[in-house]
């Protein structure tokens, strides 16, 4: 008989096929116990090696919130205060519209200034995607780098959120000046080996070691996923930690936990510093779903970002929290629902369907809810059910409607001429979907009819009929 998460499984798949993903790993977690763990696909590619339960993979941003978990405990301590202005640990130079940085500021990506985008530049160089070099070996490499960041803020600190993976490298460093210790061995003394994280590392020698660590693999646009490799030692506090669903599943029960550690044997935190990371502090910028058929879970309803954590109010009626994380050649995300005691790791080695999808997807399941309902599931169904060729009145001219992520893209083709021009979702309600494009300054309309089986477009002054698949 197909087990509870027969229809999951097949989800995964059949995601990690769209995507081409070349493997996946999950991990499901109900009160004290796991209720459902596995790999899908491979590890490793070139020798055909399956991804399991436990493979190890690169966790990305993740990797903030155990940042943020330090600063707490050091903050606990009496050490620091979130409060205290970055200048007081760093020789940081900007102070956007007169004002002082603080450490919360950096934590809830509320410093005033957008992404300076140094991960990106490494991270592509690392993936021979970009020329762009940049020698960032140490914090004042970064500092340097930074100078000049003034002019480019664009709010005072704490009134806007904007991703800057440079602030937590700041707090990687004021970390190491507090405690005493280098940053990963901060974590591994005082988070990783008190919650039972053994196989957690930032060290290459241990992940080369480990017989089920996963093979990065970059996804090229045309869908081959390339053997590729991590930053080591170059992305740390905001990014840089490999670990495998158990370990997350450990640590996301510490939080669930109130920041007690699973199984007993005292605290990693105080239970006012957890609910304090939990706590949303500044609106993320995402706006709502699109005007659609989908269900009200997650419509419509600001997500907002805490310390190295983002919240959505109302998934099926609870609070989510977690985050995604990402280093080009392997995703992550993970998500847990207090009120529910659940929570959910995902790991894959690439960059394709999100892992917070296939997340959300895993806790709708868990807490028996349909995952069809998820919105952003719906309008990806859609989108597939209208992809198609297309015809006008004898066959006298074709246009194919090809799914590009959340967008659809006509593509008009001949012997000598191709042209592709993306539709922008408008409408997507009901059997009439509707679309736009832009040509010459001047807004189009396309719509959408399904009448059963057939489905038609109105596209400028052509009147088309599906004939076949993509």
């Amino acid at each position: 008989m197909p087990g509870r998460f027969a229809a999951l499984d097949a989800f995964v798949l059949e995601k990690m096929g769209q995507t081409h993903l070349p493997g996946v790993s999950l991990a499901l977690l109900a009160g004290d116990e796991v209720v459902h763990q596995r790999g899908y696909g491979f590890r490793d590619l070139k020798d055909g090696l399956p991804a399991t339960g436990e493979t190890l993979y690169a966790i990305g941003s993740v990797t903030k919130s155990f940042t943020c978990l330090a600063l707490m405990q050091l903050q606990e301590q009496g050490k620091l205060s979130v409060d205290d202005p970055v200048e007081e640990y760093v020789p940081l130079p900007i102070r956007p519209f007169g004002e002082r940085i603080r450490l919360r500021h950096l934590m809830t990506h509320t410093s005033g200034i957008p992404a300076l985008a140094y991960a990106e530049a490494v991270l592509s160089r690392e993936h021979g995607s970009s020329e762009k070099w940049l020698p960032i070996a140490s914090v004042d490499d970064l500092l340097t780098f930074m100078r000049g960041a003034e002019d480019w803020a664009e709010t005072r600190p704490g009134e806007r959120w904007f991703y800057l993976n440079e602030g937590y490298v700041l707090l990687g460093e004021i970390i190491e000046r507090v405690s005493g210790l280098s940053y990963p061995d901060y974590l591994r003394q005082h988070i990783l080996d008190p919650l039972g994280m053994r196989r957690s590392t930032f060290a290459r020698a241990v992940v080369e070691a480990d017989a089920d660590a996963a093979t990065p693999h970059l996804i090229t646009s045309d869908g081959e996923p390339l053997p590729s490799r991590y930053s080591f030692g170059r992305i740390l506090a905001d990014g840089g930690l490999i670990s495998s669903v158990p370990d997350l599943i450990r640590y996301l029960r510490m939080f669930l936990l109130g920041g007690g550690i699973p199984g007993g044997g005292g605290r990693t935190a105080a239970e006012a510093s957890i609910k304090s990371m939990m706590e949303g502090r500044v609106r993320l910028p995402a706006s709502g779903w699109l005007e659609s058929d989908a269900s009200p879970a997650l419509l419509d309803q600001p997500g907002t970002y805490g310390y190295g954590l983002h919240a959505y109010p109302d998934f099926f009626g609870h609070r989510l929290v977690g985050h995604g994380g990402s280093v080009g050649v392997a995703t992550a995300y993970i998500g847990f629902i207090p009120a529910r005691d659940v929570a959910v790791a995902v790991l894959a080695n690439g960059a394709g369907y999100a892992a917070g999808q296939l997340g959300m997807a895993a806790l709708a399941a868990l807490i028996g809810e349909d995952p069809e309902r998820l919105p952003f599931l719906r309008i990806e169904r859609l989108l597939d059910a209208l992809a198609g060729v297309y015809a006008t009145f004898k066959g006298t001219m074709q246009i194919t409607f090809r799914r590009k992520g959340d967008l659809l893209q006509a593509e008009f083709k001949d012997k000598h001429h191709q042209e592709n021009v993306p539709l922008i979702p408008e409408l997507l309600q009901g059997d009439a979907p509707r679309f736009f494009t832009l040509a010459a300054g001047r807004r189009s309309t396309v719509e959408f009819n399904r009448k059963g089986e057939t489905v038609e477009v109105l596209y400028e002054r052509y009147k088309l009929r599906r004939i076949g698949p993509v």
